[in-house]
């Protein structure tokens, strides 16, 4: 691998038992997820069960051959192994195996609400029929919901890459009534930024946002500020999703803070796609500065060696925060979750009351 290896839970420098204590904070303390990927989110023995299914894919099925195949030279090769990785989603069973999985993935770490994004077209269009689509992952949602108490909403994203027939067949998906899920909050646009510029994709957020979703899509990962703007501007964008090059432009960064426009951060993802070439070099502390809204978020975990709790950690050691400061940061993505009010004010209250009972004074 190119540069920096991806920082595993295991490799965030460890400074004894404060650290520890810091860390078993965070495994216990109640969270939200905004930023993380259905497929993305396949662990090492999900990925090893559908390669297996499916043994003309060239995805390892040997778990440990996973690792050396989930490493990445820059964000091309990462999205090329990712749609491999979709290439594995052939059945409606398949969808609902992921989806289920994911959510006991998000139990253990605590996660009581997540957004996770989908990207519907990438099944449609390998032949799985959309309503068996929608009807698997809201299968998995429900038996998620009653049997780990994890709440799962949707995001709809566009695959950039697959250009407007997949924003065109993706909205279409999300706005019929007829088949759209209970469980669908969110609108957004997802893969490679560098050659699809955002304006291009108005006419499908409009049609989204009139139809009661909430626009969240990527930006400023690996293009600069001005894919932001456009997102703002263009898109009617409410959260961004990476947003890292917004630390180019300070009177991009004083808008954000100004209208309170979180941006959904996720360092290790950052480090693993060389969007940001170190941790050291990550523009958290200056987001953090300027007052911008972050959220803490895992992107694609498993194939970047994390997962949500090693985030908050990594995120500690960058801000220098104790564990009120990390309490701080799980309230913030509860803010800007499109949970309604009343569960807004429910899991405030639990990190409020666990975080109470876990620090003194």
């Amino acid at each position: 691998m190119l540069g920096e290896a991806p920082l595993s839970a295991s490799s965030v420098p460890a400074t004894g038992s404060a650290d520890r204590d810091l860390r078993a904070f965070i495994a216990g303390l109640p969270k939200a997820e905004l930023h993380v990927h259905h497929v993305g989110s396949a662990s090492p023995r999900i990925v090893s069960e559908l390669a297996a299914r499916h043994r003309d894919s060239k995805v390892p099925s040997d778990p440990e051959a996973l690792a050396e195949y989930f490493t990445f030279t820059d964000f091309a090769h990462f999205i090329e192994v990712y749609l491999s990785v979709v290439d594995l989603i052939r059945t409606p069973e398949d969808v609902r195996l992921l989806t289920y999985e994911v959510a006991r993935d998000l139990a253990r770490q605590q996660v009581r609400y997540a957004e996770l994004t989908l990207t519907p077209f990438s099944s449609t269009r390998r032949g799985i029929d959309e309503r068996a689509f929608m009807e698997a992952i809201e299968d998995a949602r429900k038996s998620a919901e009653a049997e780990f108490g994890t709440v799962l909403r949707w995001c709809f994203d566009i695959p950039g890459e697959a250009g407007l027939q997949s924003a065109e067949e993706t909205v279409r998906l999300a706005t019929d009534d007829r088949i759209r899920p209970e469980g669908l909050v969110s609108f957004g646009l997802g893969g490679p930024e560098i050659g699809v510029p955002r304006p291009q994709f108005k006419p499908f957020f409009d049609q989204a946002i009139a139809a009661g979703l909430r626009s969240v899509p990527h930006s400023g990962e690996t293009t600069g500020p001005q894919s932001v703007w456009d997102a703002l501007n263009e898109l009617g964008a409410e959260r961004i999703g990476h947003g890292t090059s917004s630390a180019q432009d300070p009177a991009l960064l004083a808008h954000l803070a100004e209208r309170r426009i979180p941006l959904e951060v996720c360092p290790t993802s950052n480090i693993a796609t060389r969007a940001v070439r170190t941790l050291d070099e990550h523009p958290l502390r200056q987001f953090q500065q300027a007052g911008v809204l972050i959220t803490i978020n895992s992107d694609d975990p498993p194939m970047f060696g994390t997962d949500l709790n090693n985030e908050y950690a990594v995120a500690a050691r960058l801000l220098d925060l104790d564990e009120r400061g990390v309490a701080d940061l799980a309230k913030n993505a509860v803010e800007a979750s499109f949970l309604d009010a009343a569960g807004k004010a429910r899991l405030a209250a639990e990190i409020d009351t666990y975080t109470a009972a876990r620090v003194a004074g």
